[in-house]
């Protein structure tokens, strides 16, 4: 590797998501840097949806960057490049199923999700048998609707606040704050119901 290839390599790095964004029109290596720094964590997201096979999971990550690289002329800079991704991967998760005509269950491995103890003390729930209480947990969530799941994943599995979640659902933030009050309301009736 040359000296300016390693130079160009590490300023890529530093640079933000939205610079890299506008860049990443005339620089594939900029794009190919934003694959780098969110394949990753939208695998886990996609994952943490949806219960599917990896093939599946690749599948919806290639046509979710395919889509985000031609439609970066369209990226709104006042939206943290984040959340467009999100929203576009989120998109993709719900077009898979759709297509397939089938209702998608989480996907959830509670027990490797280290975030996990946060949201279960924040509802109050007490843990008796990790293992047991894990199962009620995916059983409870799989209940509940689709869009208060999808905002329970984004806040306390992906760590989106109110506004990244807003931007990722496109639904304005009194509706997302109004759906993580009501899916916390409703989880913690059914999980109730299992004790």
């Amino acid at each position: 590797m040359t000296t300016n290839t390693l130079d160009n390599e590490n300023s890529l790095k530093e640079m933000t998501d939205e610079i890299l964004a506008k860049r990443a029109l005339k620089d594939q290596a900029a794009f190919a840097e934003l694959v780098n720094r969110y394949q990753d964590k939208l695998r886990r997201y996609v994952s943490r949806l949806a219960k599917l096979e990896e093939t599946d999971i690749d599948d919806i990550l290639q046509e979710a960057f395919i889509k985000v690289y031609l439609n970066l002329n369209d990226f709104d800079a006042d939206l943290k490049f984040s959340s467009w991704l999100y929203r576009i991967v989120h998109n993709e998760t719900i077009n898979h199923f759709r297509k397939r005509s089938v209702k998608y269950e989480v996907g959830l491995d509670i027990e490797s999700e280290e975030k996990s103890s946060e949201f279960w003390e924040e509802e109050g729930i007490k843990r008796v048998d990790q293992l047991i209480d894990n199962e009620k947990i995916k059983e409870t969530l799989n209940k509940l609707s689709p869009h208060y799941r999808d905002v329970l994943i984004l806040k306390y599995f992906e760590e989106k606040s109110y506004e990244e979640i807003s931007d990722i659902l496109q639904k304005p933030p009194g509706t997302i704050a109004s759906w993580l009050n009501r899916a916390k309301e409703q989880f913690h009736n059914l999980h109730q119901t299992y004790d």
